[in-house]
């Protein structure tokens, strides 16, 4: 379990096997964020298209254990509850009020009811409807952003990214959303760089 009682963030396979989503954050809001990649692109890319994307989304967080079967009427309430979380992330990281419209949405979410957990002679479930993984997520960004981790709110350091990370680094000297993506592609680019002026001399 998360230290505050939140959904253990792990990572598994969606029941297909295949893997649609990235979580480089290890935060869920935050990964959940980030299922709108290169937001700052012309055409960003949505991987939360369909709603077999957003089933796949939680089975492949490790917040369920089964597809939660999402509808279009789900998609688009996740839809607008991701937005809400990236209004409330970036006022934060910008120092501005939050807005009073992504607040309520948030809040709303956050009454809901949880994911159920039960234990097992095996082991143990986690299942749940949309709603319930969406009060998940929305209760998590309550925590970050009325709380103290607030202040550790990164954006990834790469252009293309806006990626959004809580820094826990010792130092608080992370750079990157994710070093095995982003930052190997940041540093392989200025080694290009110096290998092309360096030649060029």
């Amino acid at each position: 379990m998360h230290p505050k009682g939140g959904i253990a963030h792990v990572k598994v396979t969606s029941q297909t096997g295949d893997v649609m989503h990235a979580f480089p954050c290890g935060t869920l809001p935050l990964d959940f964020v980030g299922t709108l990649r290169a937001r700052r692109n012309a055409v960003p890319t949505e991987k939360l298209a369909t709603p077999g994307g957003l089933d796949a989304w939680f089975v492949e967080a490790g917040m369920v254990d089964a597809a939660p079967g999402a509808d279009r009427t789900d998609l688009d309430i996740a839809v607008d509850l991701r937005e809400s979380i990236y209004a409330l992330v970036a006022a934060r990281l910008a120092g501005e009020p939050l807005p009073p419209r992504a607040v309520a949405e948030v809040n709303r979410h956050a009454a809901g009811l949880p994911v159920t957990l039960r234990l097992h002679a095996d082991g143990a479930t986690r299942t749940g409807t949309v709603a319930q993984g969406l009060a998940a997520l929305a209760r998590e960004t309550v925590e970050i952003i009325g709380g103290d981790e607030a202040a550790l709110l990164r954006e990834c350091a790469r252009p293309e990214c806006a990626q959004v990370y809580l820094d826990r680094s010792r130092g608080r000297r992370r750079e990157w959303c994710a070093m095995r993506t982003c930052g190997n592609r940041v540093k392989a680019a200025g080694y290009r760089a110096r290998r092309h002026s360096g030649a060029g001399a």
